[in-house]
């Protein structure tokens, strides 16, 4: 059984609230757009770090974390990229990549849209935990919560953190 925390999109910011979020987490998976390597390095030190490097993020995030991520994670197989389109509108590659590898789970980023649905199609999970940072027009700062467990996804949480810009929650 894993317990993970998913955020994407911190822009180099990470909000003093997000930490208790991890405490009971075994991993933290990050979708995209870093913008530091001051928030990975931070990410790393208080738990496993998986993370896709984003648009925003500089060579030096680029040498560090891959554009693509492909995890078995207790039997469900996972795909994580930062720009995937959504679902309806996924983007030629990452359709390529669904018909050829046929992952449980797409996890993304970059839209700044929290949004957890099945998508028929391709028969995934698609999952974007919106934005954790400060940069971007969404209101609210939030993260995902979940639990894999022999090959079943259960436990969902969606944490917000605040209102953008703030650093507490409100």
């Amino acid at each position: 059984m894993k317990r993970i925390a998913l955020l994407s999109d911190t822009h180099g910011h990470l909000p003093p609230n997000i930490f208790p979020y991890f405490e009971s987490c075994d991993e933290i998976w990050h979708g995209g757009d870093i913008g530091s390597m001051e928030v990975a390095d931070k990410l790393s030190a208080i738990k496993p770090l998986r993370a896709v490097h984003g648009n925003i993020d500089n060579v030096k995030l680029q040498s560090r974390f891959p554009e693509d991520l492909w995890l078995d994670v207790e039997g469900m197989k996972i795909f994580m990229t930062h720009i995937t389109g959504s679902p309806g509108k996924f983007n030629a590659r990452v359709k390529k990549l669904l018909l050829e590898r046929k992952p449980n789970v797409l996890i993304c980023g970059h839209s700044h849209l929290l949004k957890v649905m099945h998508d028929k199609e391709f028969n995934v999970l698609y999952m974007n935990p919106g934005a954790a940072g400060n940069e971007g027009f969404h209101q609210i700062k939030t993260l995902l919560r979940f639990t894999i467990d022999k090959g079943v996804m259960k436990d969902l949480e969606v944490v917000e953190l605040g209102k953008r810009g703030s650093t507490f929650v409100s």
